[in-house]
């Protein structure tokens, strides 16, 4: 039972952190180093198992997520031809296809190696092999904690509900995607009164985009009002552009008012843990919450928003890649 020392220490900090503070990139690596080293420690009571226990404990740590990389492959390319039908062929949009793509690619290498490779065609392989499967660990785990993350309940009344902005259709109209974080945040304002509460400022946060007509916030403010919010209940920070800026500007404006301000954050629920890492990093005193997203558009949403996760952590993962390469660099000079 010492194989689930380390497992069991990494799920205690995993639950500290997560505790301290729900919002940390922290808490998804740990999360997912708890289950990688929990699969180990399986791996290795197999021979001590029955063997019906050993065969089904063999086929669930290797057969089920080699199943799962070729059936996420073909996923991922059907929904990449689908996103490029609805969306166009703009570059954020051809993520899903690239990543479908890119899976079917490696395992063509790895085969192709495997059987006319020679040792730097191997070692070159093996490295990129590294590289991949460390990134891939990343993303899973940024994937499995931002659905936990997802499902987080805000219990109590807060005092702001601050709506992030995104693009404009016609330059003034809110679409569908804008239009769920907007019907999200009035529900969160209409069942704090059903129980009593104090109505919560609808705080509508984007500024004006060069394409744009108004500021993302007017428009908000105008769709929130026309289904049935009193104005008196909303209001507009409409000169942020990022998502950085969403944060920083409503923080000081809540803090005007209400040094002792409780919040959350509405966005889309693709978009939810890394603008929980932002309210972090800002400073805002509140959980972040998903509005519902088109299916076929999450997945290429996710991915985009894993990249930007990544690079914002550049030193270390590139770090971390670069130690591969050399690594995989004098593995193959030395074979």
């Amino acid at each position: 039972m010492v194989a689930f020392a380390v497992p069991a220490l990494l799920f205690l900090a995993f639950c500290v952190s997560a505790r301290r503070d729900r919002r940390g990139f922290r808490n998804a690596v740990l999360f997912g180093l708890t289950f990688v080293t929990l699969s180990f420690a399986v791996l290795l009571q197999v021979a001590a198992l029955p063997h019906w226990a050993a065969m089904a404990v063999v086929l669930l740590v290797f057969a089920v997520p080699t199943l799962g990389i070729l059936s996420l492959g073909m996923f991922l390319v059907s929904n990449g031809v689908t996103m490029v039908r609805k969306e166009g062929a703009r570059p954020p949009n051809l993520l899903s296809l690239a990543a479908g793509l890119g899976i079917f690619g490696m395992i063509a290498l790895l085969l192709l190696v495997g059987r006319f490779g020679s040792t730097v065609a191997n070692g070159i392989a093996a490295t990129l092999t590294l590289v991949v499967a460390y990134v891939s660990f990343v993303f899973l785990c940024f994937l499995g904690y931002a659905y936990l993350y997802g499902r987080i309940k805000v219990r109590g009344d807060v005092d702001y509900v601050v709506l992030l902005g995104s693009g404009l259709v016609g330059g003034d109209q809110v679409p569908p995607l804008l239009a769920s974080r907007l019907d999200k945040g009035q529900r969160i304002y209409e069942a704090q009164l059903a129980r009593g509460g104090r109505p919560p400022v609808l705080l509508a946060s984007g500024g004006k985009g060069s394409d744009e007509k108004v500021p993302e916030a007017r428009a908000m403010a105008d769709w929130l009002i026309a289904r049935g919010v009193p104005a008196e209940h909303v209001r507009l920070e409409d000169s942020s552009r990022t998502t950085e800026e969403n944060m920083l500007f409503s923080r000081e404006l809540m803090l005007a008012d209400d040094p002792g301000y409780r919040c959350v954050v509405v966005t889309n629920n693709f978009h939810a843990f890394r603008a929980a890492m932002m309210a972090r990093k800002t400073g805002v005193n509140g959980q972040v919450l998903g509005s519902p997203t088109a299916r076929y558009f999450w997945p290429s949403a996710t991915i985009r928003e894993f990249v930007a996760v990544f690079w914002e952590h550049r030193t270390v993962n590139l770090g971390i890649c670069g130690l591969l390469v050399v690594l995989g660099g004098l593995a193959t000079a030395l074979a």
